[in-house]
């Protein structure tokens, strides 16, 4: 496998974008890129697009890489179309690095691109909701809720969300909930610890002009928010919005014809999907044993990440992923993140970009949006919310639901160039 770089990125700002189309947000994002990496259009050899829902809401399927790359003149190239729910974006940064590593492509791109905002709030969530087995959704949801029982964990009728569409919120949150309840029930995890995550990441994101929210929160304003399902709050939950992100990747011998590149070397990209297993069962999970192999293939572990952006549709999910990635033993999440430790200037910055709650999750658009956040963080040009002595940075993107756990996972490692 050949050595890989990332020579460009860009990235709207992620918001409620409701008079763009994915054309035009295509367009700002792939534009930014190219001139973040001093590239004409012409010298993109392929490029894979990711959108889930443009589909689900306009009817635009099937091409929808051509169409969206099409606007900008990007033709005749192969394009190809990835659709992985949430995890998208991940989806397609990994196969345009194959691409290179494997000498077909000197020059690749990555995009994703979603809408998914919607006046109708059912109708958004009945798009997050085809991110699984659809025929079993109701049967998966009962599958948490019996599982908990089993281990003695309160889940009161009225917390049971109909599946349909008339669904008054996200049945992914009713998983997180879930998810929590027990990692609280087994490890004395607290509300409180999930708030100040929260309000970590609204932190991070004030700094972040790309961000969706860019307003401090405090822990008592986030737990005041009105309740979604016990343990969450409407601030815990990652808003509904729209945006595109774009990367550019490069073989060694393409970046040596560049004229002023500020290259980003990828240490490691891996992706992978599910496993049948219970949701209890950590050591089975789709992100330790993605990551085990991120690590061996970079040659780095845990200790050696300077920043880590992890897929956070709850506040949960950066508590989990904190554990299971390996940066704290298993159980002790709530109790890192009380320590200051995933805050800016502490021993491990987590979701320095504002992570999906504070800079937003327009689904296939995010798994880029963090490459972005790591990039810049990697070049120093971060800003206020700059992480001292960045050099390797790690992220993970997770998508859909299957089984008791996501569907499918990409986690990319990279690291920074001397200039």
């Amino acid at each position: 496998m050949r050595e890989v770089y990332i020579v460009g990125v860009g990235m709207t700002r992620f918001f409620k974008w409701l008079e763009r189309s994915i054309k035009d947000l295509t367009r700002e994002s792939v534009t930014e890129a190219l001139g973040d990496a001093g590239l004409q259009k012409e010298q993109i050899e392929a490029a894979w697009f990711a959108n889930s829902t443009w589909g689900y809401f306009e009817g635009q399927d099937q091409v929808r890489g051509q169409v969206a790359l099409g606007s900008l003149g990007i033709h005749e190239i192969p394009v190809s179309n990835v659709e992985g729910a949430c995890g998208g974006g991940a989806q397609a940064l990994h196969g345009a690095f194959l691409a290179v590593a494997s000498g077909a492509y000197e020059c690749a791109m990555a995009v994703g691109a979603e809408k998914l905002y919607n006046k109708d709030k059912a109708k958004s969530f009945g798009a997050i909701a085809k991110g699984t087995d659809v025929e079993n959704v109701q049967s998966m949801v009962d599958g948490f809720i019996n599982r908990l029982r089993e281990l003695g964990i309160e889940t009161p009728s009225e917390d049971k969300s109909s599946v349909d569409d008339s669904m008054a919120r996200s049945p992914m949150m009713d998983i997180y909930a879930y998810m929590i309840r027990w990692h609280m029930k087994t490890y004395g995890t607290t509300q409180h610890q999930l708030a100040l995550i929260t309000e970590k990441d609204h932190w991070h994101g004030s700094m972040n002009p790309k961000a969706q929210y860019q307003k401090k929160m405090s822990v008592a304003e986030v737990l005041s928010g009105r309740s979604v399902l016990y343990p969450l709050t409407v601030p815990m939950c990652a808003p509904l919005g729209d945006g595109s992100a774009a990367a550019i990747l490069c073989s060694k011998d393409f970046l040596k014809k560049m004229k002023s590149p500020r290259p980003v070397k990828v240490l490691a990209s891996v992706f992978g999907s599910s496993t049948p297993r219970y949701f209890d069962e950590s050591d089975k999970s789709i992100e330790e044993r993605l990551s085990a192999k991120a690590y061996n293939i970079a040659g780095v572990g845990p200790k050696d990440i300077s920043l880590l952006e992890v897929h956070d549709a709850a506040s949960y999910g950066e508590l989990k992923m904190t554990e299971q990635l390996g940066f704290c033993p298993r159980g002790e999440g709530g109790p890192f993140a009380e320590s200051g430790a995933t805050r800016l200037g502490g021993k491990i910055p987590v979701n320095v970009s504002g992570g999906l709650i504070s800079r937003g999750h327009p689904l296939a658009a995010t798994g880029i949006a963090q490459i972005y956040e790591l990039v810049t963080q990697l070049r120093g040009e971060a800003g206020k919310r700059q992480v001292e002595g960045a050099r390797i940075g790690m992220s993970e993107n997770g998508g859909g639901q299957l089984y008791f756990e996501e569907a499918s996972m990409g986690i990319h490692i990279l690291e920074r160039v001397h200039s």
